[in-house]
């Protein structure tokens, strides 16, 4: 990509591709990249969204505006939001049987993708590792078995066939992805874009952030068409800005349950005649996602 040259205060559209607190990484459509801040005190820019700015001095730039969102995709809990992406028509989990994964982690990641109304799969990495496969491979089945496409490939030791995989489940579509630290997502990211690791530096040396910078999300266009967006591992995804009915709907087992409770109002958790709970019994709901449901609903009855 090409840096900005100074010249006369400008306005023009540009893609975010990287934020850094109150500053951001722009590229405009002619692929020169700019540092913006947000006009006033605003702080609302979120990777991937498609903004109004204009120049201020040599590569600089301040925002004026953000256009409409196709799609915001974030995580809460009780004390901060975190915005991950906007503009994502596709959320992709990374997960794997070493570090050891956490399967709610998971489980959220795709709830949180259903209820903004993204496609989501999900991969299995480093399938070459024995150590912990066969619940890796458990836990895929069982997300596959509920409706989500999934993946099962070794980025690192067998690159090609992955990429083989990969490239048409990702091109021409922009994907977030998520997962826990240590699952490879970096890897896969630098097999679908060969000089990303060559613009991550660029965006340090731009930013002056040093190592810091890696903690931030990303966006690298594809080759191909199309975008991948990186994001920093993180242990938990927080589901706080969800409602209670938020929650229930983004549970694929339970739609078909819906609306055959005794109570219009029924929290499928002691209520009598609940058409949830009769689905655990009889097997149609299996007891962990169960589970994972009244954790979640706990949560919002506190």
């Amino acid at each position: 990509m090409k840096r900005a040259a100074r010249g006369k205060s400008a306005s023009f559209s540009a893609r975010v591709i990287a934020t850094y607190g109150r500053t951001s990484m722009l590229a405009d459509e002619q692929g020169t990249l700019w540092s913006a801040v947000r006009r006033g005190r605003r702080s609302d820019v979120v990777v991937g969204d498609l903004v109004k700015a204009t120049s201020s001095a040599e590569g600089q730039a301040a925002i004026e505006d953000i256009g409409p969102r196709s799609s915001l995709l974030y995580r809460a809990d009780a004390f901060r939001t975190k915005e991950l992406a906007a503009n994502v028509d596709q959320v992709i989990v990374v997960f794997a049987s070493r570090p050891s994964f956490n399967l709610w982690f998971i489980w959220k990641a795709l709830l949180a993708a259903r209820t903004a109304g993204i496609e989501a799969l999900v991969i299995r990495n480093k399938t070459d590792l024995a150590e912990g496969a066969e619940n890796a491979q458990a836990a895929l089945e069982e997300i596959r078995a509920l409706g989500w496409r999934t993946l099962a490939i070794s980025v690192r030791n067998a690159a090609a066939h992955a990429s083989a995989e990969l490239t048409p489940l990702t091109q021409d579509r922009r994907s977030l992805l998520v997962g826990q630290s240590g699952m490879g997502k970096s890897t896969l990211l630098n097999l679908l874009v060969p000089d990303a690791q060559a613009r991550t530096r660029e965006f340090s040396e731009r930013l002056d952030q040093g190592k810091q910078t890696t903690t931030a999300a990303r966006w690298f266009d594809l080759p191909g068409g199309g975008a991948l967006i990186d994001t920093p591992g993180f242990q938990e995804f927080g589901l706080a800005h969800l409602t209670a009915a938020d929650v229930v709907a983004g549970f694929p087992e339970f739609v078909p349950h819906l609306g055959r409770c005794r109570f219009l109002d029924c929290r499928h958790l002691v209520e009598p005649d609940c058409a949830i709970r009769r689905a655990l019994e009889s097997d149609q709901i299996s007891a962990g996602r169960y589970d994972f449901y009244r954790s979640l609903a706990a949560e919002r009855t506190r």
